[in-house]
């Protein structure tokens, strides 16, 4: 009972005050999706929802902050200490738990021929699409191509481009001459013959028969469009990059927030400004990290705690904050968190990319410098509520909370991978989701795709909703580019090398990778393709890091995984799913001689010698 009142937002804290918030003390206050602290004595409460409108108003401009001390809530104080302590792995997990702000992961590219749910990823039809690096061989300097390049062979008159630049691909218009014009040569430019008329047509000619459209169900097809966008940006705002959607969340507001409760267990609060699909955690082992909104560069135990750290100060802070003040209040609230400016910059990039903060100072600007110190920044402390999804209160400590967030009955938990992960493996399940997943093998996905608009894959070893727009999703697989590109090439030949003959039994549907193989068939599609498409320096000079790199992108998307801890030595698992990405599978293969390769059934020599 206590985690379903969790889920929903109905439990009490330790203190006895309601986790849920009641007014708001800044901007159009809406509801809170998890609050953090109760308003400061004698604060009016506002409206729990505003106006119920398509298109959200304008935003009043913020009025000047007080001047009074920062304060920092307890428990997400309590929550960066946590983050502090945590390895890098398991600070991934609590910020997925807290904070609830990753977005769902989906493959795509549907299999060629039909899925069939009775045969196995490692052998039924496949998604193959091998990588075509392309090469950045010079063109050959003479030809047509050359010629239209030539400025002297193009008249002077250029649609559309600027004086003496035609553009790369557009073509020259053919302009009638003006009568006397003369060309570069002094020569008379010649007037061409008029061109034909046209045949006018004939208005006693029958009509075309009419051809019957197939109706739109166009309030469907919005909320779709607008359930997508929440499940992919859980934090939507009326003035953000996805403005245009917020429209849409408003104008389905009660129906998002029932299917989203019904299907997954996820409480959506819609307000003026903001909507905020509070997500639920993934468990321990997600492989979902934060990011630098800017760099991609992931963030580390420090940087998690400076993110909750700041999150305890603007919570109450006053809309309008010196960047000093803030820095200052950051080191005194917390004295014992060591924290490098990298890590709090990395924080405090991540809360204006969600608008919590307004514009920050320039990128390497000196904490110290004077004028950097009295920038203002605008703080809205809404969203600055909004963001934590997760009371840190009712957890004992990083585990219990990361295993609190995840906790549902079997359905909804079952229902909470298949939206947010690449696939679902029965080998991954306890006992009773994978029962559930038995029972409601159709019903169940078929929901959810119905609801996001995704195709559902079918397999022995489990089931994928695939999306092939390739918009659900954080990681487009595969993409261009170096790196996905040589994960690409290093999956499908991983997968030819190593995947399970038909009657061999392997551990979980996962088959072990020879540390070998990886670093060889790197090697060979470093050679093969990297040279000649002149791929980044560093991954050439440098084949650990490739390999860092297309592994750490092949985890992500759970197609390998690492083997279990306290195995020796450490290693990786190729996952069933991968198979999607090689070539058709010989049922029936010739054994090799090589190192990695493996002797032949004995049912398959005796097949093959008769």
């Amino acid at each position: 009972m206590e985690q379903q009142e969790y889920a929903v937002g109905a439990t009490r804290v330790a203190t006895g005050r309601p986790d849920g918030r009641t007014g708001g003390t800044g901007r159009r206050a809406t509801d809170a999706l998890l609050a953090v602290r109760e308003p400061a004595a004698g604060a009016a409460p506002e409206a729990v929802s505003g106006p119920r409108a398509d298109a959200a108003p304008t935003r009043p401009a913020p009025e000047p902050g007080a001047a009074s001390a920062l304060s920092s809530d307890p428990g997400l104080l309590r929550l960066a200490h946590w983050f502090a302590a945590a390895t890098p792995g398991t600070a991934d997990d609590l910020c997925a738990a807290s904070f609830g702000l990753y977005p769902a992961r989906h493959l795509g590219a549907p299999a060629e021929a039909a899925p069939d749910a009775d045969v196995s990823w490692w052998h039924g039809p496949t998604a193959h699409a091998t990588a075509t690096p392309r090469s950045r061989e010079p063109r050959p300097v003479g030809g047509l191509r050359r010629a239209r390049r030539d400025a002297s062979a193009l008249p002077v008159v250029r649609s559309g481009a600027k004086p003496g630049r035609p553009g790369r691909h557009r073509k020259p218009e053919r302009t009638r001459p003006v009568p006397g014009a003369q060309d570069r040569s002094g020569q008379d430019l010649p007037i061409p013959a008029p061109a034909p008329a046209l045949p006018t047509a004939d208005v006693s000619a029958p009509a075309l028969p009419a051809v019957d459209l197939p109706a739109v169900d166009l309030p469907a097809a919005e909320r779709r469009i607008a359930a997508r966008l929440l499940l992919a940006h859980p934090l939507v705002t009326a003035s953000g990059p996805h403005a245009d959607g917020f429209p849409l969340i408003r104008r389905h507001r009660d129906w998002l927030v029932e299917r989203f409760d019904a299907l997954l267990g996820y409480r959506l609060v819609v307000g003026p400004w903001h909507a905020r699909l509070c997500k639920a955690g993934l468990g321990p082992g997600a492989a979902r990290r934060l990011e630098h909104p800017a760099t991609g560069a992931p963030f580390t135990p420090a940087g998690y705690a400076q993110l909750a750290l700041a999150l305890a100060l603007l919570v109450d802070a006053p809309e309008q904050l010196p960047y000093g003040r803030l820095l200052d209040a950051m080191r005194a609230a917390a004295p014992g968190l060591a924290a490098g400016p990298a890590d709090r910059a990395m924080a405090l990039a991540a809360l204006a990319d969600w608008q919590v903060l307004g514009d920050l100072p320039a990128d390497g600007a000196d904490p110290a410098d004077p004028a950097a110190r009295a920038a203002v920044l605008t703080v809205d402390r809404e969203l600055a509520r909004a963001v934590p999804a997760g009371p840190p209160a009712l957890a004992d400590d990083a585990a219990d909370l990361i295993r609190r967030a995840a906790d549902a009955e079997p359905a909804t938990a079952v229902r909470r991978l298949l939206a947010e992960t690449p696939a679902v493996l029965d080998a991954d399940l306890p006992e009773d989701r994978r029962a559930w997943l038995h029972e409601h093998r159709l019903s169940g996905p078929a929901a959810l795709a119905d609801f996001l608009g995704l195709e559902t894959e079918l397999r022995t070893e489990g089931v994928a909703l695939l999306d092939p727009a390739d918009e659900l999703t954080d990681l487009v697989f595969p993409g261009a580019g170096p790196l996905p590109q040589a994960a690409l090439l290093l999956l499908e030949r991983l997968v030819e090398e190593v995947r399970p003959l038909p009657g061999e039994t392997t551990t979980g549907g996962d088959v072990p990778i020879p540390d070998a193989l990886i670093d060889g068939v790197l090697g060979d599609i470093a050679d093969e393709y990297g040279l000649p498409a002149r791929w980044r320096r560093d991954y050439l000079a440098d084949r650990t890091a490739l390999r860092r790199d297309a592994l750490d992108l092949l985890h992500n998307l759970g197609l390998i995984t690492p083997t279990p801890r306290g195995s020796r030595p450490p290693g990786w698992l190729l996952r069933p799913p991968a198979a999607r990405y090689a070539p058709a599978p010989d049922l029936h293969p010739v054994p090799g001689t090589g190192r990695h390769s493996r002797p032949a059934p004995a049912g398959a020599r005796e097949q093959r010698r008769a």
